[in-house]
C-alpha cells in the first residue's frame, strides 16, 4: 500500500486585491511603476485589471504543477483561506485531474499578510485504500513563554516572551490510510527578509526559525512521547526558509553559468534533524538536484537552494529506503538557470519571469504504509 505525498508552497494563492502599493511603493507591482498615476481610485482600477490579467496563468500553471504530483495528499503554503482554495480546486486543478482533492483543510495562522497553510486531499489512495481524517489541531498560539524558548537572540531582535513562535503555524493532521495512522506537521517557518545591523538577512533571522523548528520538535516530542518518536510514522512538510547547502551560480545567459557548491555551517532547521531526530529525504538525491528555488538579486547574487522539505521520521524513513523525491520544475520561469542536465520543458505559457507556477517547486514522494 503506498501514499503520495506532496508539499509546495504555492505562492500568493489569494483572493483579495491588495492596494497598499498605492501608498507604499515598494509593494506596488513593477508594472503600475511604469504609469502615471493620478489617484487612488485610478490605482484600484489598474491593479484589479493586472491581478485579473495575471491570475488565469498563473492558476493554470500552479494546478499544471499539482497534476504532476500525482499525489494523494498535498501540503500546502500561502493559501488565503478555504474559500480560495474551494475556489481554486474547483476551478483550476479540477480541469488537470478530474474529481480529486474533496478534502480540505486549513487554520487561521499568525501571518500578517493571511497566507495560512493547509493540506488538500484524495478520499483515497491511488491503490484505492481509504484517507481518513481523525483529527487536526492548530499550533499557532503557542508563545515562546509557553514552551520556554525565550533567549537572548530573540530579545536582540525585538522578540517579546508573550509573542507567538510560529509565523504562520504547525498545524498537526492526524490521518487513517488504509487503516494505518500517519501524522503530518505541516510548517512555514519565517522567511529570511533583509538584513539589519550589517548582518544579512539569513543570519539576522535565524534565530526565529530555529525557535520554530524547536518548537515542533516539542509538540512532535509531545504528542508521541520524548524518545519514543523514532517508531512512529509522521512526517514534517513545508517551506522551512533556510539551507544547509546551496549551489552558487555565476556568469549570465550571454556567457554561460557556472554552478558550484557551497555548504554552510547551521540552518534554522537543524533542531529538526540533530540526533536523527527526522531524515530529509530530498538528501536522497544528487547532490547538485535537491533545489526546489532560484534565489536572485542580480547577477552578483545568484544561487538554487532547497527551502521545501519532506522530513520523514527514521522509522518510516528506514520502511522506505528507496523513496527518492521527485521535485516538479516545468513551472518555473525561463530566467531560472538549470544545472547541466536537468533542463525541463516548461508549461504552455510560462514567461521570462512570469507568469509562473510559483517561486517554489512542488516535492512529492511516494511512501509504503509499512
Amino acid at each position: 500500500m503506498s501514499l503520495r505525498i506532496a508539499t509546495f508552497n504555492a505562492e500568493n494563492l489569494m483572493q483579495r486585491f491588495d492596494f497598499s502599493g498605492y501608498r507604499n511603493e515598494l509593494r506596488r507591482d513593477r508594472s503600475l511603476q511604469m504609469l502615471d498615476i493620478k489617484d487612488e481610485k485610478q490605482f484600484q482600477q489598474l491593479e484589479q485589471a493586472r491581478v485579473v490579467a495575471h491570475t488565469d496563468d498563473t492558476m493554470q500553471l500552479t494546478a499544471l504543477a499539482i497534476a504532476d504530483c500525482q499525489a494523494d495528499i498535498v501540503c500546502l503554503q500561502e493559501v488565503e483561506n478555504l474559500d480560495t482554495l474551494h475556489a481554486f480546486e474547483y476551478g483550476y486543478l479540477f480541469k488537470m485531474v478530474g474529481a480529486g482533492y474533496r478534502h480540505k483543510y486549513l487554520a487561521e495562522g499568525n501571518d500578517g499578510r493571511g497566507i495560512d497553510v493547509a493540506v488538500m486531499t484524495r478520499s483515497e489512495t491511488g491503490d484505492g485504500q481509504e484517507i481518513e481524517f481523525v483529527r487536526m489541531q492548530s499550533h499557532a498560539h503557542l508563545t515562546y513563554e509557553n514552551l520556554g524558548l525565550m533567549n537572548d537572540d530573540l530579545r536582540e531582535m525585538g522578540e517579546e516572551p508573550h509573542e507567538r513562535i510560529f509565523r504562520r503555524d504547525c498545524l498537526e493532521l492526524d490521518l487513517r490510510v488504509g487503516g494505518k495512522p500517519l501524522t503530518l506537521f505541516i510548517v512555514h517557518f519565517k522567511s529570511m527578509g533583509p538584513g539589519k545591523n550589517g548582518v544579512d538577512g539569513r543570519e539576522y533571522t535565524m534565530p526565529v526559525r530555529l525557535a520554530e523548528a524547536k518548537a515542533t520538535r516539542m509538540i512532535i516530542e509531545e504528542k508521541f512521547g520524548k524518545g519514543k518518536t523514532d517508531n512512529k510514522r509522521w512526517m514534517i512538510c513545508g517551506d522551512m526558509n533556510d539551507y544547509r547547502s546551496r549551489i552558487v551560480i555565476t556568469g549570465d545567459r550571454h556567457s554561460g553559468y557556472k554552478f558550484d557548491p557551497a555548504n554552510e555551517p547551521a540552518a534554522g532547521f537543524d533542531p529538526l534533524m540533530e540526533g536523527g531526530f527526522s531524515e530529509n529525504l530530498v538528501l536522497r538525491r544528487p547532490k547538485m538536484d535537491q533545489w526546489t528555488l532560484y534565489h536572485s538579486r542580480g547577477p552578483e547574487e545568484q544561487h538554487l537552494c532547497q527551502l521545501d522539505y519532506l522530513l520523514a521520521s527514521p522509522s518510516f524513513a528506514q520502511k522506505n529506503p528507496k523513496a527518492i523525491p521527485q521535485i516538479i520544475r516545468n513551472g518555473q520561469p525561463y530566467r531560472t538557470p538549470f544545472p547541466k542536465g536537468q533542463v525541463v520543458d516548461r508549461y504552455p505559457r510560462t514567461g521570462w519571469d512570469r507568469p509562473k507556477s510559483s517561486d517554489h517547486c512542488p516535492v512529492v514522494v511516494e511512501m509504503n504504509m509499512v
